[in-house]
């Protein structure tokens, strides 16, 4: 089957703390709590595309071969309600993504195969790690579906910025605005730290930088 084509990667540095700083001046949500990286080292930011999983019924399911339909440089992300006793990403997974290009995985749930995603360097944010199959277990719901992630509403595109510090998503219609102030945040903080190094007390320089109206809000949105 032929993966669908996708957008060209965002070429960004920024990191999920300016991110969500600039978030909070907004009055945005977009910082996804509880989820974080698999390793430490790992980064990546692309547009998102949604999988969301539910338990098993009587009426069967699986858990889905979505990873066919997902564009090259896109992050999945993969809702199942938090849920930590059974897992949604395996080493068959994480080798195929790789494979096809895609950006990384960030789960609200539980991956497994560890060492397979490691060997190959392929990013991963979940909840936890467990080995216990998802098979049986749940099911994939829907795909490029909204999802609603720790009071975070996510839509199929909106930009997902993931590093050390875990994740964080940005709607795709405010992505220009946001990044601009994350990169005027952290201009001002490399400004306190060259002000420090000069001299300047740590009051001083965070004073005369403006550094706590950095996350006030700006914009009643």
């Amino acid at each position: 089957m032929t993966t669908a084509s996708s957008p060209a990667p965002l070429a960004t540095d920024l990191s999920t703390a300016s991110v969500s700083d600039a978030l909070d001046s907004l009055g945005l949500p977009g910082s996804l709590h509880g989820i974080g990286a698999l390793r430490q080292g790992q980064r990546t930011v692309g547009p998102v595309f949604t999988v969301i999983y539910e338990p098993v019924d009587e009426t069967g399911g699986t858990v889905g071969d979505f990873l066919d339909d997902v564009p090259t440089g896109s992050v999945i992300l993969i809702d199942n309600a938090g849920r930590t006793d059974c897992t949604v990403w395996g080493g068959i997974m994480s080798e195929t993504a790789h494979e096809r290009g895609i950006a990384g995985t960030v789960i609200n749930g539980t991956c497994r195969d560890v060492a397979v995603a490691t060997d190959v360097g392929y990013p991963i944010w979940s909840v936890s790690r467990f080995m216990r199959t998802g098979k049986d277990r749940v099911r994939v719901a829907a795909v490029q579906r909204a999802v609603t992630i720790d009071q975070v509403l996510i839509r199929p595109g909106d930009i997902l910025v993931a590093d050390d510090d875990g994740a964080v998503v940005v709607p795709a219609a405010r992505w220009d605005e946001v990044a601009e102030l994350a990169r005027r945040i952290d201009q001002v903080e490399e400004a306190i730290v060259r002000a420090v190094r000069d001299g300047a007390t740590l009051a001083e320089a965070r004073t005369r930088h403006g550094y706590h109206s950095l996350q006030t809000r700006k914009d009643p949105s």
